[in-house]
């Protein structure tokens, strides 16, 4: 998948060299656990911060110590995160750094040994989800279909699809295309999207189980 075959909600962050260098350090086999957290959270940081700057604004004007207006804007709406567990927790951290005390849910999803879909094993949303925006975190999109069963939560909860936005790490472009197919109003803020998936359905190049590096489990 090119750059200029992305769907309009896709955003793709700039392919900088601080991008590039933070990449090539997490994707390392060799890099240890600490280094790794360091440089994931910071590609985090930046991806919170491109997520922030898709949801809608209001003008407001404020007064300066110097007795001026300010011509300056405000969120629209109230804001929370939802972490898809368990390696879409690594993020909640980013988010609670850009926005302080922001309210985070949680949903863990799990591959059924017979069926080999996705089930959801447990929710636990803010009661008042439905009238916020959501910022859905998870690190890797692979076959899409966590992503696409933790969206159907939230939908069931009565949160608008155009109200969601999804941030990811990595995805492969299988998943990508599975997820903006079937949800094509939720905006997806991405950090680079790989080459496809391998028989056993992880990203390559990719950078491993992301929540075993992270959290230091097998």
């Amino acid at each position: 998948m090119t750059t200029d075959a992305l769907p309009t909600q896709v955003k793709l962050l700039p392919a900088t060299p601080q991008l590039k260098g933070l990449m090539t350090i997490i994707r390392c086999k060799d890099t240890p656990r600490a280094d790794f957290i360091f440089y994931a959270d910071r590609i985090i940081r930046l991806l919170v911060e491109e997520g922030l700057n898709h949801l809608p604004v209001i003008d407001k004007v404020v007064q300066t110590p110097t007795g001026t207006d300010y011509q300056g804007i405000d969120f629209e709406g109230r804001i929370c995160g939802v972490s898809i567990m368990r390696a879409g927790e690594s993020m909640e951290q980013g988010l609670r750094d850009c926005c302080r005390s922001v309210r985070i849910g949680k949903i863990l999803i799990q591959r059924d040994e017979e069926t080999h879909k996705p089930k959801l094993f447990y929710a636990k949303l803010p009661k008042d989800i439905e009238s916020r925006y959501v910022l859905l975190l998870d690190p890797m999109l692979a076959t899409g279909g966590s992503a696409m069963q933790a969206v159907q939560v939230l939908l069931e909860n009565n949160v608008q699809e155009d109200r969601i936005t999804f941030l990811n790490l990595i995805a492969s472009p299988e998943g990508m295309n599975a997820f903006v197919k079937r949800y094509p109003k939720i905006k997806i803020v991405c950090a680079e999207i790989d080459d496809t998936l391998d028989k056993n359905k992880y990203i390559v190049p990719g950078v491993g189980d992301f929540g075993c590096r992270y959290f230091g489990t097998d």
